[in-house]
Formats: C-alpha cells, sequence, structure tokens
C-alpha cells in the first residue's frame, strides 16, 4: 500500500556539525512518529510565500504536520513590543508557516500542528499569544503534565482519552483565539493545550505539547500520528 504523502514544513538551523553549513531540520523523532504511523513524511523548503504558489505545493500531498520551533514574531500577532523572552524569530519562516496553516485549512487537507505549530494557526486566525507565561508556578518546559481533553473532540476520538499525559516545552500559550477555533484540552493551570477547527472540511487538530517526544512508548501520543495519516489516507 502506498503511504500517504505528508508535508512536514523545514526548520531552519543556524548550525549542524554533520552537515557544516547551516541547515534546514525536522526532529527525527516527528518524522518517525509519522513513518510508524504508515505515513511518508517529507520536508517542505520554506520559500518566501510572497514569489511561490503555496497552494500548488501543497496540493501534492495527502496531508500536513507543522512542526514546532521558535517564536512568532510579536508583530505578527499585532504586539507592539517584544518580550525578552522572545527567541529563534525568523520572518521567512513566520511568513511560510502561516501561510501554509491558511493554505492547508483552505483546501480541506489533514493537518496536525504541534506546539509552535498551534500558535502559527492560532496567528493565522486572528488569535493572539501571551508572549511570556511567567514564573516557575506556571513553567511548562521540561515537564511531563496531564492533560484534561475535552469529550467529543477530535482528540479524544483519536487518543482515546478524556486525559493525556503531555510532554510540554513551550513558554508561551494561547491567549485570544483565532476565529473559529475551539479549545480541546487544557492544562490543570487553564493553559490552552489543544485547539480545533469544527467549520473545516478536514481533518484538524493542534496540540500545544510534543506528543513525538513520548510516541514510541504512550499509545495515546502516537495515536495522533496515526489519525493524522489515517485521515490523509482516507483522503478527509
Amino acid at each position: 500500500m502506498t503511504r500517504p504523502l505528508i508535508a512536514v514544513p523545514a526548520r531552519f538551523s543556524a548550525t549542524t556539525s554533520a552537515l557544516r553549513y547551516a541547515a534546514e531540520v525536522n526532529a527525527r523523532a516527528l518524522i518517525e512518529a509519522v513513518w510508524r504511523a504508515g505515513g511518508e513524511p517529507a520536508t517542505v523548503h520554506p520559500a518566501d510565500p510572497a514569489v511561490t504558489d503555496v497552494t500548488g505545493r501543497l496540493a501534492r500531498f495527502d496531508g500536513v504536520l507543522l512542526p514546532g520551533g521558535g517564536d512568532l514574531a510579536p508583530h505578527r500577532y499585532g504586539a507592539a513590543d517584544t518580550h525578552d523572552s522572545v527567541y529563534d524569530v525568523d520572518d521567512l519562516q513566520d511568513a511560510f508557516d502561516l501561510e501554509v496553516a491558511r493554505r492547508t485549512l483552505g483546501l480541506g487537507l489533514p493537518l496536525l500542528a504541534v506546539c509552535r505549530g498551534l500558535q502559527v494557526v492560532n496567528v493565522a486566525l486572528g488569535g493572539t499569544l501571551e508572549q511570556d507565561m511567567g514564573g516557575p508556578e506556571r513553567e511548562h518546559r521540561h515537564v511531563v503534565h496531564p492533560v484534561a481533553v475535552e469529550r467529543g473532540t477530535l482528540l479524544e476520538r483519536a487518543t482515546g482519552a478524556q486525559k493525556v499525559e503531555a510532554s510540554c516545552y513551550h513558554h508561551q500559550r494561547v491567549e485570544r483565539l483565532g476565529s473559529g477555533l475551539a479549545v480541546a484540552a487544557r492544562a490543570a493551570d487553564g493553559t490552552v493545550e489543544a485547539l480545533e477547527l469544527p467549520s473545516t472540511e478536514g481533518w484538524f487538530t493542534a496540540v500545544q505539547w510534543h506528543p513525538e517526544d513520548t510516541a514510541h512508548e504512550d499509545p495515546a501520543q502516537q495515536a495522533l500520528f496515526d489519525a493524522l495519516v489515517g485521515a490523509a489516507r482516507d483522503g478527509r
């Protein structure tokens, strides 16, 4: 059986010792999770959407995975100032990812968005972000914590659970929801941990955590990739 082709926008990296130069990369754990699910992951070059046809590029794929990465530039969601903690901002990356989010949803392609990917979708649909979540009591980096999943969501259907253990690495979170988005999961402190778009024609779930971190040992996390690839195979 032919594996559904899953587009994974690359992340720019300033240094990669084995390659000797700056590189475009994706996390191995993320790619392996797509492969285990039966998909064919394909890294996509983040070309300037002002001069390239993003819709045309995406049309050849069966699904899209928007991965984690650095922070979006705060001006992308209307912020006048930039918090000192904002890091690894890249204007080309931002422009490409935002256009990929808009076009993927518009095409109805199956879409799984992870960490930064969730934030990209929220901003693409007019939402805003809290630039830094603050002190240790709201720390969501280097931690695995429980997340409560809303009933009746695609997330619940995919994981088969109303609570999952989420591997988190983020210092920002959703502030104002983008147009049409609905919260699909929250952490105990109220942080939005998953989003869905009930009005979209295609399969779409976004999670603020990194399911690839534990997908090799946690069936609920691997199930997110299984659901993406399954929807891509079914043409939904």
